[in-house]
Order: C-alpha cells, then structure tokens, then sequence
C-alpha cells in the first residue's frame, strides 16, 4: 500500500505569509494608525507599536 502524505491543517485555505519586511511595514502602519487617531500625541510609540504586532499576531 502507497504512503500517503499527510497534510497540515488549514496549509490549502491560508494565506500566504508575509515576508520579514512586509510584516513590518504591516505593523509600522497599524503603529502609525494608532498615533493619528491617538490626535498625533507623542510618547507613547512603544505601546502603538506593541498593540500593533499584537493586532497583525491576531490576524494571522
């Protein structure tokens, strides 16, 4: 009897990743997004980028 290769769940109806650099433009954006509607208030580029990689994990 042939073997089978088994395939991983979801591999044929996910998308695609981003590579490196592109998931860091993703996240750059979302950070940037969050300082505009923040009124363009400094000091807290940490915490925009933070719950920017935390949206773009959940994502994904």
């Amino acid at each position: 009897m042939a073997k089978t290769r088994e395939v991983a769940p979801h591999s044929q109806t996910s998308r695609p990743r981003a590579s490196s650099s592109e998931q860091q433009q993703q996240i750059a954006w979302r950070a940037y997004d969050l300082y505009v509607a923040r009124g363009y208030q400094q000091g807290h580029d940490l915490e925009d980028w933070l719950d920017a990689e935390r949206a773009f994990a959940a994502a994904v």
